[in-house]
């Protein structure tokens, strides 16, 4: 007797409604009561019906059978399929985990102390020892212990400068005071050199599967397309960006010449009625604290535009918190990502097509001019500047200073130093005229040289010279001033 077909009829298309919304359990146990019903040849007839597995229907009825179902919560009964390797092998998981720690560390023992930590190498290591274990294992038992592959985390700085907070406070407060005067307040600074030409750029971006955006497979300068480089100033107050791409040298000549720009495009007109502007840079580069063309070029700005133009610098190794980074610079290179920059048009129009969702809006100009390298400010020009231009702050003013409109008055000429006086002439030294190294005599033949009479000393008469060298007379003590009687000698008995 076969299985029922009318049943089989019936049951077909509820069966395709209902399995597809059944977990594993529930259409086994489903399956294999239709099978039932069936009768015999049952299980074959639905599982060729329903295009399930025949030993899926065959359990299902066996279950139901028995009444051995698999308990609430599990899909099926304990016991089934393979054990895993971690429970198979005790000394898997402390294996596994002392391959990665002793590599982590840096254990010069480890297998894996100079290789990639990848799950092929693991499992390697692991087989080799006696562990047997897939990459799939290694993978599934890191996750179950905590591990993930993470990158660096450029989180430890170098050495801070003790003042550092209080120079960001500093610098927090200047621009409340300039921002609450209705007075501009600007983030300076330049981005990194862009090679124009074919060359990719980092990130991803949409495209048509297997049509990625062909570049150069290398990043070598091309002289005749030339560079870029992007100066910005971003406007803190009004959240706005201006960017000065320059295609000549980064020098503090062009970072001025970008913030005169900006002033003259922009800046005068968002605010007619300023009479102050302060500058917030980082400590280094062309616009650093110790770059004399930089202030030279702001204070000749200064008088130009008519600005009291304040300078904040960041601490040393603190340019990320600059404003201009995250606000601004991180916003371009988002827009330009895996799009090669292959003209200066694209560099353009890629940075005036920046916008936010707060609002920022960006505005991008080309700049062919000529900033030669090599510029020196000499110390008497810098001397000039300090007593003429310049009004450093009472806090940190390497750091924080401030360039007039109008120049001071230049200070009374300092008086020229006279020529010296006359060395004046040291007194004689007896002692010293009566030493053995002089006198060619020992100590005990020579007689005490008398005071002298004054300060000044007195060199007697010289005799006349003797006529040959056998009429001078023979030099002993009888040559001593008469001041002092010649020394006694001892006269040996024959």
């Amino acid at each position: 007797m076969g299985a029922n077909a009318e049943l089989l009829k019936l049951m077909g298309p509820e069966l395709e409604l209902l399995l597809p919304v059944l977990d594993e359990k529930a259409r086994r146990l489903a399956l294999g009561a239709v099978a039932r019903a069936a009768g015999d040849g049952g299980v074959t007839a639905v599982a060729k019906m329903t295009g399930a597995s025949w030993q899926t229907v065959a359990d299902g009825a066996a279950e139901l059978g028995s009444g051995q179902v698999a308990p609430e919560g599990r899909i099926r009964r304990p016991g089934g399929g393979r054990k895993k390797l971690a429970g198979a092998d005790p000394g898997l998981v402390p294996a596994l985990l002392a391959l990665v720690e002793d590599s982590a560390r840096g254990d010069p023992e480890s297998p894996l102390a100079w290789t990639t930590k990848s799950v092929k190498h693991l499992s390697d290591e692991l087989t080799a020892a006696g562990h047997r274990c897939s990459p799939q294992t290694a993978w599934r038992l890191l996750h179950e212990q905590g591990f993930s592959t993470q990158s660096n985390a450029k989180v430890t700085e170098g050495r801070r400068h003790p003042d550092r907070d209080a120079q960001f406070r500093y610098i927090a407060a200047q621009a409340k005071e300039h921002l609450a005067a209705g007075q501009p307040v600007i983030s300076v600074d330049a981005k990194k050199k862009e090679e124009v030409g074919e060359y990719a750029q980092a990130g991803r971006e949409w495209r048509p599967k297997g049509d990625p955006v062909r570049a150069r497979d290398h990043s070598f300068p091309d002289e005749q397309a030339g560079h870029a480089i992007p100066y910005g100033v971003y406007d803190v107050g009004a959240n706005t960006g201006f960017v000065n791409v320059g295609t000549d040298h980064n020098t503090a000549a062009f970072a001025v010449e970008s913030v005169r720009r900006w002033w003259q495009l922009i800046g005068k007109d968002a605010y007619p009625g300023a009479g102050r502007l302060l500058v917030t840079c980082d400590a280094g580069g062309n616009n650093g604290w110790v770059n004399r063309a930089w202030k030279a070029g702001l204070a000749e700005f200064a008088q130009q535009s008519g600005l009291e133009i304040t300078v904040c610098h960041f601490p040393p190794g603190t340019s990320k918190w600059n404003a201009i980074e995250h606000r601004l610079f991180s916003q371009i290179t988002l827009n330009w990502r895996s799009r090669p920059l292959t003209s200066h048009d694209v560099i353009i129009n890629t940075i005036g097509a920046v916008t936010t969702a707060t609002g920022l809006a960006v505005t991008a100009v080309l700049d062919t001019g000529r900033y030669p390298t090599g510029t020196k400010i000499s110390d008497e020009q810098m001397q000039d500047l300090e007593d003429r231009a310049l009004t450093r702050h009472g806090f940190h003013g390497e750091w924080n200073y401030a360039f007039l409109p109008a120049a001071r008055p230049a200070p009374d000429p300092r008086p020229q130093p006279g020529p010296e006086p006359p060395a004046r002439a040291r007194p004689c030294d007896l002692a010293a005229l009566n030493h053995p190294a002089l006198t060619g005599s020992p100590p005990a033949s020579r007689c005490p040289m008398p005071p002298p009479a004054s300060s000044a000393f007195t060199w007697p008469a010289a005799a006349p010279a003797a006529p040959g060298p056998e009429a001078r007379p023979p030099r002993s003590s009888s040559a001593c001033p008469p001041t002092c009687s010649p020394p006694s000698t001892a006269t040996g008995s024959a």
